[in-house]
């Protein structure tokens, strides 16, 4: 089975697919994609494609809705950089809470000058700051990063606030017992001195901090956005901090809009830009184009709902298809099967010795996008 790598990809990861896959294929060729931030958008979807995995979270890289229409499934690796990106949105709140930054170029500009220790000693109260610790952060968002940064924030002594739209008991038990859950978006913008982004990009989170939120904020907050630039809106971030209503703005996503601006820390994207985080994305990726192609699973994907019937002992049919337009009932009876929808698309994965027939019968059906003989 050939495979493409739009990026490169960690060996940690290419290293789990066995002889039976051949990787370094062109994508016009592959079966199967492996992708980091290179945009699939204006790439011709090849009729033999039959998985995307997206080493990370995000996938605005990725046409959903086309891999969906013509049967790809789309992958990411949800929690896989976690670590990562919590270790920098802790370093960005140290960054704006003592003006390290500043302080630093400042040494540096003394370098060749005389006594440099007194004069430190004689200038550093102009880069004096605050502690994070007995502070309130609050926590938009308690996804994979979310739930770390919340955990992490308590352990160093602050008081952890989050909010999410969608919490359930699964998410609770993994937060420590000191932090609080708010009952609303309102409670957490008004509590917080630290404002920490961890939710997705929708239509509806897109420009999700603007002027009406950002006035329910405490005077002189800290935001932090590490999860993406949209859903701040620029003119009215550069007016809060040009009149001091927010304090400092620190983001991994740096723009034509704010780069530059004063109050803004801006890092280069270096959220998941560790060893461990990239190695972690690949073999995830993998597993999950493994375990699809082989076993017909699916796991963690952002087009298709989640289905697995576990490791394969016998042929099995896979049938994706457009969810009310095809009753997977019809052709599952007694069989050991598993089905599920997620928005417009449906998938069902039937383990039984007629799979060949079934797939034969299943694509036959309108609103069937694709079969699969395992």
């Amino acid at each position: 089975m050939k495979v493409s790598c739009l990026n490169p990809i960690a060996e940690e990861g290419l290293s789990l697919f066995s002889a039976d896959y051949e990787t370094g294929a062109a994508f016009s060729e592959a079966e199967l994609a492996l992708v980091r931030s290179a945009s699939v958008h204006d790439m011709p979807l090849p009729q033999q494609m039959l998985a995307i995995a997206r080493a990370g979270a995000g996938v605005n890289n990725i046409p959903l809705a086309d891999c969906a229409a013509q049967g790809i499934v789309v992958f990411n690796t949800p929690g896989a950089n976690a670590n990562g990106v919590k270790e920098l949105v802790i370093a960005g709140m140290l960054l704006a809470s003592r003006d390290i930054l500043a302080g630093c170029r400042w040494v540096e500009s003394i370098k060749d000058q005389p006594e440099v220790g007194k004069q430190v000693e004689k200038g550093k109260k102009q880069f004096a700051g605050g502690e994070i610790s007995g502070k309130t952060i609050g926590i938009l968002g308690l996804g994979a990063i979310g739930i770390q940064v919340a955990n992490c924030a308590a352990a160093l002594g602050m008081n952890a606030l989050a909010y999410t739209r969608n919490m359930n008991e699964a998410k609770r038990e993994k937060l420590l017992p000191q932090v609080c859950c708010a009952q609303s978006m309102d409670e957490v913008l008004s509590e917080s001195d630290f404002l920490s982004l961890h939710m997705a990009l929708t239509p509806e989170t897109k420009g999700l901090i603007n002027r009406s939120t950002i006035d329910k904020m405490k005077d002189g907050a800290v935001l932090l956005n590490f999860a993406r630039d949209t859903l701040v809106n620029d003119a009215d971030l550069k007016e809060a901090l040009a009149c001091g209503k927010l304090r400092r703005y620190v983001t991994d996503f740096p723009n034509d809009a704010v780069s530059g601006v004063p109050g803004v820390i801006a890092i280069p994207h270096l959220g998941a830009s560790t060893k461990e985080s990239e190695d972690n994305c690949a073999i995830m990726a993998v597993r999950q184009l493994r375990d699809y192609a082989e076993n017909g699973n699916i796991v963690n994907s952002v087009n298709y709902p989640d289905c697995s019937l576990g490791e394969k002992s016998q042929s099995r049919a896979a049938i994706l298809y457009r969810a009310g337009q095809f009753n997977p009932e019809a052709f599952i009876n007694d069989r050991r099967a598993v089905s599920a929808i997620r928005g417009d698309w449906g998938y069902c994965l039937i383990e039984d010795s007629a799979a060949k027939d079934i797939c034969s019968a299943a694509g036959q059906e309108p609103g069937v996008v694709k079969t699969r003989l395992l």
